[in-house]
């Protein structure tokens, strides 16, 4: 991806516009937060989240008429890379101002733009995603979770699990199964429910990093208004796909910036342990790093249109990659990194604990081989 020269005026405002406000109160928020480490720092940096909204560096991709900035594809990509380079705090809004609000837009009535864009916008409500059971994960056509009509409600039942950050959400959009009878694809419909209300009950789950940013969500005659459906009743299966899509969007490549940035502190710990002189390990840091041009290239490619099997592919390669990393990361730290105790040691096996889960969440790898088998390769089902 080549920039133009107004594209890199626009990178050194965003890198000034970071610079100068991750200081003060923000300073100490520099890296936190983001997979296996969520737990860090919730209210500052909500704190943080709303003082990029004030400044406009919320929803950059959303319509103006929406409240968004308008960003090009290209502006959107360097504001990420940038982010992360500034090591930024992760955000806490990113399931309402990444899924939920492109998702309204293409899909809601002008009531619902009206009702939630704007406190997505402003952060001040925060979203959760209602889509993985215990049955039904990577498979979500086989969810259980059931709503019915009641007057001027919908009624929920049912059980969600690996839900992201619900036990800061104030709402989430669910999948559920609206038309009895239904099977696989068919009858579900996308709904958005109040998480503070009696028949929500929301449950940690606590994980091998010992911080608990998952969910267990269980709906027990869950309520919320008839008119908070995306889409027709039944419908649903088609935007919860769309969402799915906008997930593997411009934040990816910001993403691919902070892997680089764990390489580059984990060769330099390689140098300074003198695991650097082994030539297996020497080879290791380098394919490593091969990798990782490798997942840029084909991210950049994939952002240039939205191919569920490119999509696919690129899930693979990435999750992969980083979980090959915390291998390696155990391997250079050695057995100091067998104890806990130093920011050092356990930020290597946080990286090694928590990437046991990328090749899981969002889609599992075979999963994806089926998408890649199927979509791609014309292999039959």
């Amino acid at each position: 991806m080549r920039f133009t020269a107004a594209e890199e005026e626009f990178r050194q405002r965003v890198r000034d516009w970071l610079e100068a406000n991750l200081t003060g109160e923000f300073a100490g928020l520099r890296g936190t937060g983001g997979p296996g480490r969520e737990h860090e720092r919730p209210a500052e940096r909500l704190a943080w989240n709303r003082h990029l909204a004030a400044a406009g560096w919320t929803c950059l991709g959303w319509p103006a008429e929406h409240g968004g900035r308008a960003a090009t594809l290209e502006q959107q990509v360097i504001f990420y890379e940038e982010y992360a380079r500034a090591a930024a705090p992760a955000r806490i809004s990113i399931m309402g101002e990444e899924l939920l609000g492109p998702t309204l837009i293409a899909f809601g009535t002008p009531e619902q733009h009206q009702r939630f864009l704007p406190p997505i916008r402003k952060v001040t409500e925060l979203w959760c995603q209602g889509y993985s059971e215990p049955g039904a994960g990577s498979d979500l056509a086989g969810l259980a979770t059931r709503a019915t009509r009641d007057g001027e409600d919908w009624v929920i039942t049912g059980h969600k699990i690996w839900t992201s950050l619900a036990h800061l959400s104030d709402w989430c959009f669910v999948l559920a199964r609206t038309e009895p009878g239904t099977t696989r694809a068919a009858g579900l419909s996308y709904l958005l429910v109040p998480m503070e209300q009696e028949g929500v009950t929301v449950r940690p789950v606590r994980q091998l990093t010992g911080t608990a940013e998952f969910n267990e969500v269980f709906f027990d005659e869950a309520r919320t208004a008839a008119a908070n459906v995306v889409g027709a009743p039944g419908d649903g299966w088609r935007i919860a796909k769309a969402t799915l899509a906008i997930e593997r969007g411009a934040a990816m490549l910001g993403q691919q910036v902070g892997f680089r940035r764990e390489l580059t502190d984990l060769a330099q710990l390689a140098k300074r342990t003198g695991a650097a002189d082994d030539p297996v390990i020497r080879d290791r840091l380098a394919r490593a790093w091969i990798g990782l041009q490798v997942i840029r290239a084909y991210a950049v490619d994939t952002l240039a249109g939205h191919d569920d099997a490119k999509a696919s592919v690129l899930k693979v390669l990435w999750s992969r990659w980083h979980r090959d990393l915390g291998e390696l990361a155990m391997t250079v730290a050695g057995t100091a990194a067998l104890a806990a105790g130093s920011a050092e040691s356990d930020r290597w096996q946080r990286l090694f604990l928590f990437s046991r889960a990328d090749t899981i969440y969002g889609g599992s790898d075979e999963i994806q081989h089926d998408i890649i088998a199927t979509r791609a390769l014309g292999l039959p089902r």
